[in-house]
């Protein structure tokens, strides 16, 4: 398989695994719950996981209000709307190879895979082979997902996402099937 969704969220299971500070283990509850619930396109659930106010500050496009929306819940149900559900972008993997949690702070590092409908690239000014097929975006990605001091029920204030280099480029040469996406377990 060339995308495992369940690789996205196994690295931070297996951190809570091993875990025995509470405040810690409440952050890393947090974050599992919120990207398993990402990864089924669970956008309400989602939602459940942030604080009342959250920012998403995707770099370098931090000062974007439509590529790192914030301030309100709405704001972030749009976000997934938009990013997911609409361009239908939701097959994907993060496949981890670090995770740092304190106790204000989760932050996953690893390489982004996701299948882009033909389509929605073409709808993005990307010229592809076959608008009917998927082709296969992939970058190294660091996300950090803080908690909010704020809050009384210490949920995420948000995420904060790092990209290393340009996820499209190539994108045309690297198809990929849907047979080549595993199934959520």
């Amino acid at each position: 398989m060339k995308i495992n969704p369940d690789n996205s969220w196994r690295l931070v299971a297996e951190r809570l695994e091993v875990e025995t500070d509470l405040r810690r283990r409440h952050v890393l509850e947090l974050v599992l719950d919120h990207m398993k619930r990402e990864l089924r396109l669970d956008i309400e659930g989602v939602i459940e996981t942030l604080s009342d106010k959250p920012q998403y500050k995707i770099w370098p496009h931090a000062d974007d209000p439509v590529a790192s929306p914030g301030g309100s819940r709405d704001a972030i149900r749009d976000l997934y709307d938009r990013a997911l559900v609409q361009t239908g972008a939701h097959r994907w993997e993060l496949e981890l190879d670090r995770v740092i949690v304190d106790d204000h702070a989760v932050f996953t590092e690893g390489v982004m895979r996701m299948a882009y409908p033909g389509r929605t690239l073409e709808a993005m000014g990307i010229a592809v082979p076959d608008a009917e097929s998927y082709y296969l975006s992939q970058v190294r990605m660091g996300i950090v997902w803080p908690i909010d001091p704020d809050d009384p029920e210490a949920r995420l204030s948000g995420e904060e996402v790092y990209a290393e280099g340009d996820r499209f480029e190539g994108i045309a040469d690297r198809p990929i099937s849907l047979d080549e996406i595993a199934p959520l377990e």
